[in-house]
């Protein structure tokens, strides 16, 4: 025993003197957030992450600053800044003129293959901090939301990543998400669906043998007369195969997801929205 304590004090020393000494108060998120991709991109286009996106984002304040602290991935700023803007002014005005914005910006970026999976993950982060704020003070209920969507990864599935990227974007631009998570029954999806009555479901499947579900859910929620649109994704997942059963729309990068979810609350119809998906949401 005391050869273990005496390990696991040299263990403790050495991560002890890996750490940085540096403040958190001197940490440079301009610095730090940018991935090398990036810089390459600025060296060729001789622009700045933020200047590629300065025509969309706010230019007064306080909205300008909460929006660039979403963008930069700057959870300790964008909270901050939520908790000021709250005594002045409504809940969905501060999402909508500025976490909104920032987060727009950050997938504009991301659909141009400038940023990458980090850097939205950074933001969504620095976004959420900011609404569970604004949540714990009004009321999660009081927070307007666009609508409903109901997600999950296919019974007999684990893998998740490109749910929790999709609900990433929902979520920023105004969704309620209701994510049923992984290796979800046939049953408990439809169940869901009749409960939540979202806007569109989501599923997502990485392997052949799993995606067999989506027929499957599609068929229930037809039975019950829910006709709302399906949207299919992940590895296995190609638009072959989500054409061959009603209510499936393929969805082949996670950005898609809110494009899909405003023409489905436009009354878009689930046919047309397969037949038209490279228009109204595309990869």
């Amino acid at each position: 025993m005391e050869g273990r304590e005496i390990g696991w004090a040299m263990v403790e020393g050495i991560i002890a003197g890996l750490k940085p000494s540096v403040k958190e108060e001197a940490i440079d998120f301009d610095k730090i957030f940018v991935r090398y991709n990036v810089l390459e991109e600025e060296k060729k286009l001789g622009l700045k992450p933020e200047e590629l996106v300065k025509d969309i984002m706010p230019k007064d304040e306080p909205w300008k600053t909460i929006a660039y602290a979403v963008f930069k991935g700057d959870a300790k700023t964008a909270l901050e800044e939520t908790k000021k803007a709250l005594e002045k002014f409504p809940p969905k005005e501060i999402v909508d003129k500025g976490l909104a914005p920032g987060m727009h910006a950050v997938s504009k970026l991301y659909d141009d293959g400038i940023y990458y999976l980090p850097q939205v993950m950074l933001s969504a982060d620095a976004m959420s901090a900011a609404v569970q704020f604004i949540e714990q003070k009004v009321g999660a209920g009081k927070v307007e939301k666009k609508g409903k969507v109901v997600m999950h990864v296919a019974e007999g599935d684990i893998h998740d990543l490109g749910k929790n990227l999709a609900k990433v974007f929902l979520v920023a631009d105004g969704w309620e998400v209701i994510d049923l998570g992984r290796d979800v029954p046939v049953d408990e999806v439809v169940k869901a669906v009749e409960k939540h009555k979202p806007v569109m479901v989501t599923g997502t499947a990485l392997m052949t043998t799993t995606m067999t579900a989506f027929p499957k859910i599609a068929k229930k929620l037809i039975e019950k007369g829910i006709k709302i649109p399906f949207i299919c994704g992940g590895g296995a997942v190609n638009e072959d195969f989500v054409n061959t059963f009603e209510l499936g729309v393929i969805a082949k990068k996670a950005h898609q997801a809110p494009k899909f979810a405003e023409a489905a609350k436009k009354g878009i119809s689930w046919s047309d929205l397969r037949a038209k998906w490279h228009e109204i949401a595309p990869a």
